[in-house]
């Protein structure tokens, strides 16, 4: 079998900044939602909050973390890093492999 067409689990942390505005958050939340929801099998996501960030990005003490848990290819990890990376808003992002 194609190892490129094989489905693996996959875990998303992003971080927002805060200081955008509810209506910015629900906004972005929303598009990767949207781009998850297109392109995996199997997709859960987790809004948790404003959190305090461990050190500070940009000089922002908080950020807004969301979770997204999906099944896919390995082309999509790929690609929703690299539109977070180009994305106004998005402070921090981390795609990790879930050992099946």
């Amino acid at each position: 079998m194609d190892k490129s067409k094989q489905l693996h689990n996959y875990e998303l942390m992003y971080i927002l900044d805060v200081t955008r505005g509810e209506e910015d958050i629900q906004q972005l939340t929303d598009k990767f939602k949207a781009l998850t929801e297109t392109n995996a099998a199997r997709y859960e996501q987790e809004l948790i909050g404003k959190r305090k960030l461990a050190y500070r990005i940009n000089d922002m003490p908080d950020g807004y973390y969301v979770l997204l848990k999906f099944t896919s290819t390995p082309d999509f990890p790929k690609e929703i890093t690299r539109v977070l990376g180009i994305t106004d808003g998005v402070l921090r992002s981390l795609v990790t492999k879930v050992k099946e």
